[in-house]
């Protein structure tokens, strides 16, 4: 990116920044709230820009403020418009206690990104003199909805996670690991341009692929197994995801059937999914598909899940997913079968939410690789 894109880039972001804290501001005064502690780091970076590992923000009606300490001074002078940046020497509780900021009445504390001990220590700060009252999921209806500059940051690091794919099949052999792999994959991410992984890379072979979290060993790759390759990847803070299943070498009739089951699953996922459909309806169309082949048992995760700043967020795409789907939402369809003992399948794609359906951000092909 030229000098001139990236400052109409920040600049759009900071108009965004402001145009969000306003949302924000709105639904405070709807809930007769006059200040908000915010404690997770992701809403905090999604407000304000901040990607520093230490920072609280305070948001009240007339002002906010972001607490950091002495070591991301520089950095939060660079990347922080939309509040004041306090540097806490005595800490963020401290702060709050001085009597320096308006709180108000009502003080929201997020209680859903907060540990006990923090807690009743900004508790303590506050209490007798405002009210105090724990709120969770409150930024999510937001943060749901991606506008341009971050779909164009997610659709960067879902081809960085393809790259990173193409360059590591060819190397899958039975004479290298899983942890051979992932850790390729790791170094092909951040070689391409990413910040990091967004989660640890999944590389699991043979009766290992029916743990759908499998953490990478050091087995070998044997042939006529399947392996699924579940990665992911952070562009400029905003998170790819994104799973494959391929084959070294020829595997038995019952694998590629399995395999055809999740692949016309997920095709299915994509083909319903309608702007105006609840996440659980969708789960249930694709879910209603697997059990129709006898494999319902073997499907026990959601269908899917937004991602964002984080890899995980709403909307979840699962039996108990009540948001409706919207145009801009950005979430996984990634069906499952495991059969313990033999195999597992799982195909994923990231879509986002257009007014005519779902459109994929990843192009690496789904049918089943042989390598």
């Amino acid at each position: 990116m030229d000098h001139s894109a990236f400052l109409m880039d920040n600049r759009q972001l900071t108009l965004h920044r402001k145009e969000v804290l306003r949302m924000v501001l709105r639904k405070m005064m709807s809930h007769a709230l006059d200040t908000i502690i915010v404690t997770d780091l992701a809403v905090i970076r999604w407000l304000t820009g901040f990607s520093g590992s230490s920072a609280r923000l305070l948001i009240t009606r007339e002002k906010s403020w972001l607490f950091t300490d002495f070591r991301y001074k520089e950095q939060a002078a660079l990347e922080v418009v939309v509040a004041e940046t306090v540097i806490a020497a005595d800490g963020f509780a401290a702060e709050l206690g001085s009597g320096r900021y308006p709180l108000g009445e009502t003080v929201a504390l997020q209680s859903d990104h907060v540990t006990w001990h923090e807690a009743t220590r900004l508790i303590e700060q506050i209490l007798g003199k405002q009210r105090v009252i724990p709120v969770d999921s409150f930024f999510d209806e937001f943060r749901m909805l991606k506008n341009e500059i971050e779909l164009t940051k997610m659709r960067r690091a879902a081809e960085i996670s393809e790259l990173a794919l193409e360059v590591v099949l060819p190397m899958i052999s039975s004479s290298v690991t899983e942890l051979d792999i992932a850790a390729e994959i790791t170094y092909q991410h951040k070689k391409l341009g990413a910040e990091r992984d967004s989660f640890e890379p999944i590389v699991a072979g043979g009766a290992r692929s029916a743990m759908p979290h499998a953490t990478p060993s050091k087995a070998r790759f044997k042939s006529g197994e399947l392996i699924v390759i579940d990665i992911g990847c952070v562009y400029e803070g905003y998170a790819s995801d994104q799973t494959r299943t391929v084959a070294l070498g020829h595997v038995s009739d019952e694998a590629r059937e399995v395999y055809r089951i999740v692949q016309e699953a997920q095709a299915l996922g994509i083909a319903s999914a309608r702007c105006g459909m609840t996440a659980k309806e969708l789960d249930d169309a694709v879910r209603s598909f697997i059990a129709g082949h006898g494999y319902g048992d073997e499907f026990g995760h959601g269908l899917g899940h937004g991602v964002g700043l984080q890899v995980h967020e709403e909307p979840r795409i699962s039996p108990k997913g009540e948001y409706t789907l919207q145009e801009n939402m950005l979430f996984t369809i990634e069906p499952g079968i495991y059969l313990p003992g033999k195999f597992g399948v799982r195909i994923e794609d990231t879509v986002v939410m257009g007014p005519q359906g779902a459109m994929p951000l990843q192009r690496l092909s789904k049918e089943l690789m042989e390598l």
